[in-house]
């Protein structure tokens, strides 16, 4: 047996939420964090507050060495850096190992790192805000989606899948996992993009005609990406991707700006992680999301501007930011 049922790689908000839940539903975790954050753990176990409110204790490991199995390795860091921080678990063995980071690159270091066979695709539609004082917000619980990045139907997703949802933490398999991630992929990197640039709320954003339409092209151009990759995009996203790439511009702005009066219903206070990462002065993932959707578009011959603008852009607003410091 596995000397942990869930290794989580990173205890930012998901990686909190996450790892909370399964705590209290009885599985094995491991929380690998380090710093400041380990030592809040260490001392406060996990606090979440928002949709649920509990603390629970939770094992801590700051040495990723320590570990030598888990079940299931769920990685929850932010992407800069996460070649390297798998690079510390090269020794230990995990059953299955999924990322919930943004964008497409994470399915590739986690096969680099591990090999193809352990790999699963996975996206959360799920957000929360990790407090100054170690609690999480937990703000929006949708879906977590789990497959297998072949299409396959397995016993092992599903497997995951029914842990994370017994939990608490609503989640789901699904045999379209490339398509769904890619669909959620489209609408980040717009969402991501006007968040950083306004500092806004995300209701704000999405409700404003002038920022809709902004978003709306940069996901309408991530959806000329997609198709080149031969990938079909789905509604089943964060935003839908699939609608806002295929009907009118106009559409598409009308259906964000609808979407905005939702948010503001439902969630006003929803704040995305990139804005909250830009105020507290962390590194954007920048280069290893828009960077990489731009990076692919030039391989591919694509002449995407308004993907290149925000990268640009982004990455600008990164340096600027961190140059002056938290808070300014």
């Amino acid at each position: 047996m596995a000397e942990f049922d869930f290794a989580i790689l990173g205890a930012g908000a998901i990686g909190s939420i996450l790892g909370a839940h399964l705590t209290r539903a009885g599985q094995r975790v491991a929380m690998l964090a380090r710093g400041a954050r380990a030592a809040q753990l260490e001392a406060q176990g996990l606090r979440i507050e928002g949709l649920a409110q509990f603390v629970t204790p939770v094992t801590t490991l700051r040495d990723p060495g320590r570990l030598r199995d888990a079940g299931a390795l769920i990685v929850a860091t932010k992407t800069p850096g996460t070649a390297a921080a798998l690079a510390t678990l090269g020794h230990a063995h995990f059953d299955v190992v999924a990322s919930m980071q943004n964008g497409p690159l994470k399915n590739e270091l986690l096969a680099a790192a591990f090999g193809p066979q352990p790999v699963l695709g996975a996206l959360a539609d799920t957000s929360g805000e990790l407090l100054p004082d170690g609690a999480v917000l937990f703000t929006r619980n949708v879906n977590i989606m789990i497959g297998e990045l072949s299409g396959a139907e397995s016993e092992r997703a599903r497997a995951l899948a029914h842990a994370i949802d017994a939990s608490g933490v609503r989640a789901a398999t699904t045999t379209a996992i490339v398509s769904l991630e890619w669909s959620k992929f489209c609408g980040w990197v717009g969402l991501m993009a006007l968040s950083v640039a306004s500092r806004a709320p995300t209701w704000k954003f999405l409700a404003d005609p002038d920022a809709a339409r902004l978003l709306a092209r940069l996901v309408r151009e991530m959806g000329r990406l997609a198709a080149a990759l031969g990938i079909a995009l789905s509604d089943h996203a964060v935003l839908p991707a699939a609608s806002l790439c295929s009907g009118s511009e106009d559409a598409a702005v009308a259906a964000l700006m609808q979407l905005g009066a939702e948010y503001r219903r439902n969630v006003p206070q929803h704040r995305m992680s990139a804005l909250q990462d830009l105020l507290a002065g962390r590194p954007l993932e920048v280069h290893e999301t828009l960077g990489y959707a731009q990076a692919r578009a030039v391989q591919l011959g694509l002449d995407l501007p308004m993907l290149e603008c925000f990268t640009r852009l982004v990455a600008a607003l990164d340096r600027i930011q961190r140059e002056r410091g938290p808070g300014s």
